[in-house]
């Protein structure tokens, strides 16, 4: 990684994350292209609560492709900022993406299944969501959306546009 991402990302981790997201905005900019930069800064707008600003950034990561750790936060940072805006549909599509590719990632389901709720596929979604309790519970990926999780689970029908 280059001095300006791994600045904008130390900035990030600790909580400065204005100044992180205009750092990585600027390296957009420069480097249109770059996967990496593009997921990065996706990944400060959502921090940011800025979530519609995200969503280009994220397609683009995924669509210029990122390496498979990279494509899996991709992939659910997107499949769950369109959550959060109300596209329930897009949010469906691109997390049955993200499981077909990532058949083993469970944090991906458990958002999926808090999408499958808000599209009213609710017998759908406990089955989701039961299968991941019992499967992997201690499953460190999920624990750490513990915040998110938390965050999100009085809050499944409200959006943020």
């Amino acid at each position: 990684m280059n001095h300006r991402l791994d600045k904008a990302l130390a900035l990030r981790k600790n909580g400065n994350h204005k100044e992180s997201n205009e750092l990585l905005s600027k390296l957009v900019k420069e480097f249109p292209d770059d996967a990496l930069y593009n997921y990065q800064c996706a990944w400060s707008f959502d921090i940011l609560g800025e979530e519609e600003k995200a969503v280009p950034f994220y397609e683009n990561a995924i669509k210029i492709g990122l390496p498979s750790k990279d494509m899996e936060g991709a992939v659910l940072g997107l499949g769950s900022t369109y959550r959060a805006l109300g596209e329930y549909e897009k949010s469906k599509d691109i997390f049955l993406k993200g499981m077909e590719l990532f058949p083993d990632n469970h944090v991906i389901k458990v958002f999926y299944s808090m999408t499958l709720y808000n599209l009213k596929e609710h017998s759908k979604a406990m089955e989701l969501i039961l299968k991941c309790l019992i499967n992997t519970p201690n499953d460190n990926e999920i624990l750490s959306y513990k915040r998110a999780l938390n965050f999100y689970s009085d809050k499944l029908d409200q959006t943020w546009k």
